[in-house]
Order: C-alpha cells, then sequence, then structure tokens
C-alpha cells in the first residue's frame, strides 16, 4: 500500500517536473506576445480619474480571467476535434486587432475638436463619466480576448505532441501567467506617480545626498508618468497592428510569401495596417448607408416595396 502511494507520488513529481520544463519552452514562444499585450492593455486602462484607476483595473482583470476560461476549453476542444478551425478564428481576431490599430492611427489625422482630457475627467458628469467607463472597460476586455486567443494558441502549439494532461496543465499556467504578470505591470506602471510622490514626502526626512537623490527619483517618477503612457498609447497601437497582422503573415501563405522579403516585424506591421485600412473603411461606409437609412427611412421603405425593377 505504502510502496504504492510512493509510485504515484513518484509519477506526479515526473509530470510536473516535465510541465514546468515544456512550460518555460512555452513561455519563450509567447514572451514577444506578452511584451504586446502589456503595452495593449496598459494604453486601454489608462485614461481614467485617479480614484477610479484600481477598481477599473481590477474589472478589467476578472474580465481578462473569464476570457481565459471561456477560451481553454474550446481551444483544447478545436485542437482536439475541428483544428481546422483555429485558423479562421486566428483570423477573424487579427482582424479585429488592426481594425482597432488602423481607427487609432485614423483618428490622428482626422481633424477632431481638441480637449483637456483632464478637464473633461473633472466637469463630466457622474453619469456621463460612468458610461465612459463601462465603455472602455468592454473595449478592453474585447481586447484581451483576442490577444488571449493568439498567447493560448501559441502556447498550445508546443505541446501537441503531449498527453491531453499535459496540455492542460503548460497552457492554463502560460494563460494564468499572462494575466497576472500582464495586468501586474499595468498596475506598477499607472500608480508610477504614487510612487513618486510617496519618495518626495520620504525625502523629507531625511539628510544630504540620500535625501537629494530620493526627491530627485520621486519627481522623476511624477514627471515621466505622462510621457510614458503617451508613449504606451502609440506602443499599443503598432502593438495591435503588428499582432494583427502577424496573424495573417503567420496563418495565409499567400501574405507570407508576398511580404517574404520584408523584416519579419515589418511584415507584420504592414499586413496589419492593409488589413485594417480596408476594415476600416468597410465599417465607416457600412456606418454611414445605415444612418442615412436612419435620416430617410422613406426613401429604403418605397424602394424595397416597389423592388428594383418597379416604378
Amino acid at each position: 500500500m505504502a510502496s504504492g502511494i510512493f509510485a504515484i507520488l513518484d509519477d506526479i513529481t515526473v509530470l510536473l517536473d516535465d510541465a514546468a520544463a515544456i512550460s518555460k519552452i512555452a513561455a519563450k514562444k509567447t514572451a514577444g506576445l506578452l511584451g504586446d499585450d502589456l503595452a495593449v492593455n496598459a494604453e486601454k486602462a489608462t485614461g481614467f480619474h485617479a480614484s477610479r484607476e484600481f477598481p477599473v483595473l481590477w474589472a478589467i482583470t476578472k474580465g481578462s480571467f473569464r476570457n481565459k476560461l471561456i477560451i481553454l476549453p474550446l481551444a483544447f476542444l478545436l485542437s482536439a476535434y475541428a483544428p481546422w478551425l483555429i485558423v479562421p478564428v486566428l483570423l477573424l481576431g487579427g482582424t479585429y486587432l488592426s481594425y482597432e490599430g488602423a481607427e487609432k492611427i485614423f483618428e490622428l489625422f482626422v481633424p477632431h475638436p481638441k480637449h483637456d482630457a483632464t478637464a473633461a475627467l473633472e466637469t463630466a458628469d457622474p453619469e456621463e463619466l460612468l458610461k465612459r467607463e463601462v465603455s472602455k472597460i468592454k473595449s478592453a476586455i474585447r481586447t484581451d480576448f483576442i490577444l488571449s486567443i493568439e498567447i493560448i494558441i501559441v502556447g498550445l502549439g508546443t505541446v501537441m505532441e503531449h498527453s491531453l494532461l499535459m496540455q492542460i496543465m503548460v497552457v492554463s499556467f502560460i494563460a494564468i501567467l499572462a494575466t497576472i504578470g500582464v495586468y501586474g505591470l499595468v498596475a506598477l506602471l499607472v500608480r508610477m506617480d504614487d510612487v513618486g510622490f510617496y519618495l518626495i514626502e520620504r525625502s523629507k526626512r531625511l539628510e544630504g545626498f540620500i535625501a537629494r537623490g530620493v526627491n530627485r527619483t520621486g519627481m522623476l517618477l511624477v514627471a515621466a508618468l505622462p510621457w510614458i503612457i503617451r508613449l504606451l498609447g502609440y506602443v499599443g497601437t503598432a502593438a495591435m497592428l503588428v499582432v494583427g497582422g502577424g496573424m495573417f503573415v503567420h496563418n495565409v501563405d499567400t501574405v507570407h510569401h508576398t511580404l517574404a522579403f520584408m523584416p519579419t516585424i515589418i511584415a507584420e506591421l504592414v499586413s496589419g495596417l492593409l488589413v485594417g485600412a480596408v476594415s476600416l473603411l468597410v465599417v465607416t461606409l457600412v456606418k454611414k448607408v445605415l444612418k442615412k437609412k436612419e435620416r430617410y427611412p422613406e426613401h429604403y421603405n418605397q424602394s424595397e416595396i416597389k423592388g428594383p425593377g418597379k416604378k
């Protein structure tokens, strides 16, 4: 009996050792995606009132965990019974990310009313602020869903030759690591100014060059935060295009061979820009048609009643 228990424990130890070794390989392969995930989600999780940053970030983090709970079992099922569906799913996700990235670039060039974001947050109606907050949270969770699909699919690709139990252990570990690591770092970034103010206050109780060093470090953190947030906005937009375009470059042979003369990251960026531009054009045209239909419903109703060849 005792020997049987020890044999089981020994098997479990071997399994965990194997899972740890394979997880390292999977983590290396998804490291680039995690970097892009961090840039995109940091950009999505900023722009809120200071008192709402942590609640909003926690809401997005919970949404990210829910996304993983939905995606993980579906990924294992698709891998086992419908692997041919994985590429279309990735391409749909790539189209959405490319569209979001292209839309942000479009907004940079199209004139729109300038406003002070900080003043807007201070003076806006509480109900309006809540609507904006809910909208941004939903947008962040949608984007996280797409990024999570690729991270999980890439992680799953590293363990396809192993048993189902090993796949579940490794890919689940990568999924949890992605959520905790990414949103933990985002939380540190958005509260960097608080650390700076703490250091400035702390320097008042110190003396000499240590006090000056602590004070300058605090002031640097406070002054750097707006620049870092702005930089993350640009990096996050580029990351969406790179990740979205990468799904086409790595999964569509025609795109891969056409852009093969370019460095990989440039090919992914170009692919993301092209897909995003086409998607943005289609969505814009559809919105215009729907608006026109709402404005002149009688025209469309008469056209539908008469039919194409009737007067």
